[in-house]
């Protein structure tokens, strides 16, 4: 500092007085840095496994508020990694009858076979035998015969329904084609005596917003019980909230009934018409990082200059980002509030389920300056199999194209033709209805107590004035019909 410009020096009164003004400040945001690292601490205790040091930094006291959901995490993980492991090997064993116990730890020691260690103990997810023949082609060599794998989905393999989007499209020379009037049943139904008799339960069911050119003229039907209440079009999980009476001894049974006009999509991309994202205020919160399950880590990092090699063309950026997450073995997934990064569990785990696969190819995208955004619900059939999932996609956007579908779960179709093989990055079958334009929003009313389900919205949630109703304590189920053309 130049010495003839000095700041005015303060009385010896006066500087103590704004010192004495300044402590309290200073002392609570130390003491705010200190609680926030105090509950990273213990968000990295509670996922490797560390339930003891996790209770007894939570018995201390001086967490924030918000650390108090990690004991209830803790409590969920414990319902997930249900298995020990002779149980595991049981499970196993229903379709390889002579697994060895060699073959069961060479398994284990590749990752295959989903453990976490408890406290020391090892505990294995209650999934991962099943999951073990998705992720292992020796294991599917040795799974009994009379015992096939599942089918994929209907709409998981290329079908007449993608050529025919993709006809429609070229032909109308428009992006949505095929509309099909639908009319769904979505229930929820808490178990008999799940609740003191004479409790009010308290439900959330999922409930569509209209979004031009994939659902439009969604139209209410009825709820049972009745004075059901919707909430705002622009709440991004939006539900219908009940309420209804225990009663001893009988389920309580809560269901929405609508209809929506459901679209296909498929827009055809010109990689060389493609052009960098724009400077437009609106695409910025869909550029940034999203916590904590949207968050760009030196891992996240290194994945994303291994995949793009220099590479920075916007739709080559979006095309090999889109390759690589779908190489991503799928899997059966834990709960999703029981992981506190989901993109990056997606990223290290060596398997992933559609909301972590989307959640991954998200932040990867928003990483490199490709604006990207998320989507849910649920998504059937008409093949007559009553078929309905749960499913999350996702939305990337592209100039001059805009805003376009992408569902990288699943990913490139067994295709020779290039407006089939990728018709999922761009576009989107007329099979399903999305629920959530966002994750890990607020519902309308507002939960009192956790959610079951902290980032997506797809079966609803429940709960009564002692707790949340986790999904243990009730299950829910999607039905839907064409409504003939002039009918209503």
């Amino acid at each position: 500092m130049d010495p003839a410009v000095r700041k005015p020096r303060l009385p010896a009164a006066a500087g103590l007085c704004a010192a004495l003004l300044l402590c309290p400040w200073v002392a609570g945001a130390q003491e705010a840095g200190r609680q926030a690292a105090g509950e990273t601490r213990l968000v990295d205790l509670v996922d490797s496994g560390r339930f003891g040091q996790a209770e007894a930094l939570l018995a201390r006291g001086d967490l924030p508020a918000t650390a108090a959901y990690q004991r209830e995490r803790m409590r969920r993980i414990r319902l997930d990694f249900s298995l020990d492991e002779a149980a595991a090997k049981t499970a196993i064993r229903r379709w390889i009858p002579d697994l060895s116990d060699a073959e069961f730890a060479r398994w284990d020691q590749l990752g295959l076979i989903e453990h976490l260690d408890i406290d020391g103990t090892r505990w294995y997810f209650k999934r991962a035998p099943s999951n073990l023949f998705l992720l292992s082609d020796e294991a599917r060599a040795r799974r009994r015969a009379d015992e096939p794998m599942p089918a994929p989905g209907p709409n998981e393999v290329l079908n007449a329904h993608h050529a025919r989007v993709v006809a429609a499209a070229a032909q109308q020379g428009q992006a949505s084609v095929l509309p099909q009037r639908i009319a769904f049943t979505q229930s929820l139904t808490v178990k008999a005596d799940a609740v003191p008799a004479g409790e009010t339960i308290r439900a959330w069911i999922p409930y569509p917003r209209e979004i031009p050119g994939q659902q439009e003229r969604v139209q209410w039907l009825g709820s049972t019980p009745g004075k059901a209440r919707v909430a705002p079009a622009s709440t991004l999980q939006r539900t219908a909230y009940m309420e209804a009476r225990a009663v001893a001894g009988q389920p309580t049974h809560f269901e929405v009934r609508y209809a929506v006009t459901v679209y296909a999509r498929h827009t055809s991309i010109d990689p060389a018409k493609v052009q960098p994202t724009p400077a437009d205020p609106a695409l910025q919160p869909f550029l940034a990082e999203q916590l904590p399950h949207v968050r760009f880590t030196p891992a996240l990092k290194l994945f994303s200059e291994q995949v793009l090699q220099g590479e920075t063309r916007p739709y080559e950026v979006v095309r090999r980002l889109y390759a690589a997450v779908d190489r991503i073995p799928w899997a059966g997934a834990r709960e999703y509030s029981t992981l506190s990064n989901l993109s990056d569990y997606a990223l290290r785990a060596g398997h992933a389920d559609c909301g972590q696969q989307t959640l991954l190819l998200i932040a990867l995208l928003r990483m490199n300056g490709i604006p990207a955004r998320w989507q849910s619900g649920m998504v059937f059939s008409d093949d007559g199999s009553g078929y309905n999932n749960l499913h999350d996609w996702g939305a990337v956007y592209l100039a001059p194209y805009g805003w376009l579908p992408m569902d990288v779960t699943t990913g490139a179709l067994a295709s020779e033709t290039p407006a089939l093989r990728d018709f999922y990055l761009g576009g989107l079958d007329g099979y399903r209805i999305a629920f959530n334009d966002d994750f890990g929003q607020p519902f309308v009313p507002a939960k009192q107590h956790y959610r079951s389900e902290t980032v997506d919205s797809q079966r609803g949630e429940a709960e009564w004035a002692g707790g949340n109703l986790y999904f243990d304590q009730w299950g829910y189920d999607l039905q839907w019909r064409v409504v003939p053309s002039g009918q209503r």
